[in-house]
């Protein structure tokens, strides 16, 4: 893991720029990312190896329109487990392919889920399919004002306490995707 002063490092005013323009445009090419934040075409390449070897850059991904490729319905599913079958929920979870995220949650609720089916009739089979072992709330999504926000660095005041949970994480870093 690497040490909380190396990921504070890199995630000074240029690491967050960085990081920002990424979220934005993770196909952005080298050469465009550094002119956009000040650095060589080398060294902006040394710096996103090395976010992404501290685990601070987990991977880059595509954003897909769920309308255009048949899957109109979204909702999310708040599961309440009954008894001891939190491992069977999540595996159900992680078997489903309508499930596109899951997250265990504190509160009322045991997990939730967001779901993207091609019907209603194909979400009543989805909620059926959980009810063997929990109790669920669905909620239908409209529409969806805000999809994805980038994350912005935090005010000065906050860093010390940034710094503070970078000592408690103790995820190992995933290997990133080569950008080529």
């Amino acid at each position: 893991m690497p040490e909380t002063l190396e990921i504070s490092k890199l995630l000074d005013s240029i690491g967050w720029r960085i990081l920002t323009e990424l979220e934005q445009d993770a196909r952005i090419q080298f050469v465009e990312l550094g002119r956009r934040v000040g650095l060589s075409t080398p060294a902006v390449i040394e710096r996103v190896r090395r976010m992404e070897e501290a685990g601070i850059i987990t991977g880059y991904r595509v954003e897909v329109d769920r309308h255009k490729i048949g899957l109109p319905v979204c909702a999310f599913i708040r599961v309440r487990v009954i008894g001891d079958f939190i491992p069977r929920v999540i595996a159900v979870a992680r078997e489903m392919p309508e499930v596109h995220e899951c997250h265990r949650i504190a509160g009322e609720d045991t997990f939730l889920l967001k779901v993207h089916v091609p019907t209603s009739e194909a979400l009543e089979r989805v909620v059926d399919s959980l009810t063997p072992y929990v109790a669920t709330t669905t909620m239908l999504v409209f529409s969806s004002p805000v999809t994805r926000r980038t994350i912005e660095p935090p005010p000065e005041h906050v860093q010390p306490a940034v710094e503070a949970a970078v000592k408690k994480t103790t995820r190992s870093p995933r290997r990133a995707i080569d950008r080529g």
